[in-house]
């Protein structure tokens, strides 16, 4: 018998698996796919010569994240690359917006765009020195991160109080506008808030447009060399060098609860699996509480509160194998591991205002990776591995680009859409389509069939909204991992603080595991299952 069964293996999991088999704990993951790493893998599907990262290419959360430093990954055979710049937000008029790793290049980019603008990138630089650390320990801890807020307080008060926490709490427009005079800085904050589900308008969009920049100003936007499955394989393999299991094809449909204790799992071949101390699960909130956990088992609570969880945007993806580089018309664009395509800020607000009405946008807003500009190991030397996503409403209700899309995404309109999607890029790279020898198209529901974590291909594991983070994530009154099951933790990114490949979720669950040591025996569980029983 294992102490713990994690189920799933995506990268919470297996920093979940790995912390606990570190302390001792004999650990057995179950992965339903037939190859570990949930949205944290590569293959060669598109072409034999080109490595395309099937979901997630880009780490700058992973690089940051002193969960993933903590395992030395190294000793296990990941290394990390970098693109020559960092991220490049190109304009059809051949003007671009470039982040670098180097401040005084970013902020010489931007001063192109509007006098003083440059100095303004510089300040809210030597505003992301003062409070970093603490803005990456309140991140990356179990909610609520007391020692880290009250550090964090104190930074905050130095870098101007409350004008300071106002401008967090902007929408990345107006804070853009109360930034900067031009295009290119409103834009790159604007993009990297559009990496979450955060359209220009919203509430806090603008402290996360800014945070995912300085990031990628701190630490770049490093890429696995190999493919991202390379950064799977570092996890499996320092788990199994520690005596825990990875096993595949092993799709779990139950977490098997007994006098209000978790007490192991049962596959979809009828097999149980026991687990001695605890059962970590790195799936969805609505797919553990709907699917794996008998209803009866759970507070009412927790059931009417989960018809009101938010997904993320649905995603929609394209892999391609370039004969050459991409041409960018924008000189900028071309040493770029990351590459935003929309005209202007307007243009992102009219995205999002389509997304939200479900419509499918007729412009969308692409998010490009020259993946072989990254790490030149991806594709032969001259040639480019590239992919582009963007989001679709999760339930199409039109089609805004007279495309006649209606969310079916059968082979037509797959096709409709990697056109409309090829076509917008290249109104910034005139010829980018005579470049493509091979593409793979990656629609809503193929992510999910690949990963059932991505539903609809929502990367996020849930809106990252106000409305549902910190004590509302992934519903009111929770925040931590501990669920009303004894023994049983939601180790996925659905859990605090949310998604991005920096094992924070895993992390957080393995540590209530580990004090728990067996069953979590808390005031509010009991008086939860108390409440649920009397009902029945």
């Amino acid at each position: 018998m294992s102490d713990a069964v994690v189920i799933g293996s995506g990268p919470n999991g297996l920093v979940a698996a790995n912390l606990l088999a570190d302390a001792g704990w004999q650990v057995t993951v179950l992965e339903a796919q037939d190859e570990p790493g949930g949205a944290v893998r590569s293959d060669r599907a598109v072409h034999p010569d080109y490595v395309s990262d099937t979901f997630s290419a880009f780490y700058p959360l992973a690089a940051a994240s002193p969960v993933v430093t903590a395992l030395g990954l190294d000793r296990y055979g990941l290394r990390w690359s970098h693109a020559p710049h960092v991220l490049a937000h190109p304009l059809p008029d051949g003007r671009c917006a470039v982040l670098d790793r180097d401040r005084t290049v970013t902020a010489a980019s931007l001063e192109g765009f509007g006098a003083g603008d440059g100095q303004a990138w510089l300040d809210l630089c030597e505003g992301w020195d003062g409070v970093s650390d603490q803005i990456l320990a309140a991140l990356f801890t179990p909610f609520p991160p007391v020692r880290a807020a009250t550090a964090l307080a104190g930074r905050v008060r130095a870098a101007g109080g409350l004008r300071f926490a106002r401008e967090l709490l902007l929408p990345v427009r107006r804070l853009g506008e109360e930034k900067f005079g031009g295009e290119g800085g409103r834009l790159l904050l604007a993009g990297n808030a559009l990496h979450a589900d955060l359209a220009p308008e919203a509430a806090g969009s603008g402290g996360f447009g800014w945070v995912m920049s300085m990031l990628g100003q701190t630490y770049g936007f490093p890429v696995p060399v190999g493919g991202a499955g390379a950064l799977t394989d570092a996890l499996v393999t320092r788990l199994r060098d520690r005596g825990g299991t990875v096993q595949c094809g092993q799709r779990v449909t139950e977490v098997v609860v007994r006098g209000g204790r978790a007490l192991g799992v049962r596959t979809a071949t009828g097999e149980a699996v026991r687990a001695h101390r605890a059962v970590l699960a790195d799936v969805s909130a609505p797919h553990l509480y709907h699917d794996l956990v008998a209803e009866h088992e759970l507070p009412p609570r927790v059931l009417a509160d989960l018809r009101r969880f938010t997904w993320d945007f649905a995603t929609f993806k394209v892999d391609w194998a370039l004969n050459g580089p991409v041409p960018w018309e924008a000189a900028g664009a071309a040493g770029a591991g990351t590459v935003h395509l929309a005209d202007s800020v307007d243009e992102l607000t009219c995205f999002a205002a389509q997304l939200a009405t479900g419509q499918v946008a007729d412009r969308p807003f692409l998010l490009f990776g020259q993946m072989t500009t990254a790490d030149a190991s991806r594709s032969p030397a001259g040639t480019e591995s590239a992919w582009a996503y963007t989001h679709v409403p999760h339930e199409v209700r039109g089609d805004a680009g007279g495309g006649g899309l209606t969310g079916r995404w059968d082979k037509r309109e797959e096709e409709v859409m990697a056109d409309r999607m090829e076509e917008r890029v290249e109104r910034y790279a005139p010829g980018f389509r005579s470049r493509i020898r091979a593409r793979r198209i990656l629609a809503p529901p193929t992510l999910q069939a690949a990963d059932a974590n991505l539903h609809h291909g929502a990367i996020n594991g849930g809106t990252a909204a106000l409305h549902q983070q910190l004590v509302f994530r992934p519903l009111p009154g929770t925040g931590r991992p501990e669920t009303a099951v004894q023994g049983l933790y939601l180790a996925s990114a659905s859990a605090h603080p949310g998604g991005g490949v920096h094992g924070a979720p895993g992390a957080n669950a393995a540590r209530a595991a580990l004090r728990g040591r067996g069953p979590v025996r808390t005031a509010a569980a009991a008086a939860q299952r108390a409440l649920a029983r009397r009902r029945r």
